[in-house]
């Protein structure tokens, strides 16, 4: 073993998280769900997540049985909701098979698994020497290495790639893969590490240039697209109506209000001559919200939300009409719940 790898774990063992629950489990399907749930998601957030899932699906029989209305309804508020869809369809595949698949290539196959998640249930619960190379372990490379290679390439993912196989602790990977991945959470952050107290600060190269914002370098910038959306509230104080929304754009399987989209920042006026030809001439009509802004990987959601209250809800194709006691049954996005919550407070 490295005396890289023996710092690293000599920092866990005294400041790491080594109590997180999935950490204490060897079950595949367990390791697999915490590493889902945390790709893009902090521990302090995706923790009581993690909980609520797997006492509800305790096993992948039980995940892949479910409806995926509720599978969505558990991930509300997490965001990135193709990981749920994803995971859901990975656990029908594992049932039909009928066990976790054991080998890194069989793992690595299932749906929406890449090569970090493989490499990490395969350490995690296989004892596998498998390296995980993650976010964290990207920055703390970079950092402590000098490695000006940008991260988003195809160079840049097979020398890191094979730099963390070559510190890997073979005896102990699970050890040292949450060593690693703890160090850049906790020690090695993103932004104003306090390096003075790094174990790494007489050999890390970023350090000795004063360079340590500055990785890892990225090659691209991802270009952000603007999106205006207008949700209407339509409902009669019983039922509301609201959309399921499907095909391959954002939000797929969650539901929502009435949705106008515009390709520019809707005026007041248009928006309320829309409301009237799509919903009717007859029903109050109260601003909700106004330029409220949802950040999305590559989109700004920019979001205006007005209520419509009416005495018989229209029939609108694509719409259903729920009784609003339910609504909390409902996967819904977060601006959506939040937008909703606004409506109940006139």
């Amino acid at each position: 073993m490295s005396d890289f790898a023996q710092i690293l774990e000599t920092w866990y063992r005294q400041y790491g998280r080594c109590d997180l629950p999935w950490r204490q489990v060897d079950d595949p399907y367990l390791i697999w769900i915490s590493e889902v749930i945390l790709q893009q998601t902090r521990i302090a957030q995706g923790y009581d997540y993690y909980r609520r899932f797997t006492e509800r699906f305790p096993d992948v029989f039980s995940l892949a049985t479910a409806d995926e209305d509720e599978v969505l309804k558990l991930w509300q508020g997490l965001g990135y909701y193709s990981r749920a869809r994803n995971l859901h369809a990975a656990a029908k595949e594992v049932a039909r098979q009928g066990a976790f698949p054991s080998t890194y290539e069989e793992v690595r196959r299932l749906k929406g698994v890449g090569d970090y998640t493989a490499a990490a249930v395969c350490a995690f619960a296989y004892h596998q020497p498998r390296a995980v190379v993650d976010g964290n372990v990207y920055r703390v490379l970079s950092r402590i290495y000098g490695i000006e290679t940008p991260i988003d390439t195809t160079e840049g993912k097979k020398t890191f790639s094979a730099l963390a196989d070559e510190l890997l602790d073979r005896h102990d990977p699970h050890l040292y893969n949450s060593a690693i991945m703890d160090f850049g959470a906790l020690q090695c952050v993103p932004k104003s590490p306090d390096c003075g107290a790094c174990p790494f600060v007489g050999r890390c190269v970023a350090r000795e240039r004063y360079t340590v914002q500055d990785f890892p370098v990225k090659a691209k910038k991802t270009a952000v697209k603007n999106r205006y959306m207008v949700y209407v509230v339509v409902e009669d104080g019983e039922r509301m109506l609201m959309h399921r929304r499907e095909g391959n754009d954002i939000w797929r399987g969650l539901y929502e209000p009435c949705l106008m989209e515009f390709d520019h920042p809707a005026e007041d006026g248009e928006v309320l001559s829309r409301i009237r030809e799509t919903f009717g001439e007859e029903g109050h009509i109260t601003l909700v919200a106004k330029g409220w802004k949802h950040q999305l990987t590559h989109r700004l959601l920019r979001v205006d939300g007005y209520h419509f209250k009416v005495d018989v809800l229209p029939p609108i194709e694509g719409c259903i009409s729920v009784p609003k006691a339910d609504l909390e049954t409902y996967a819904l996005p977060k601006i959506i719940a939040d937008l909703l919550a606004q409506v109940e407070k006139l």
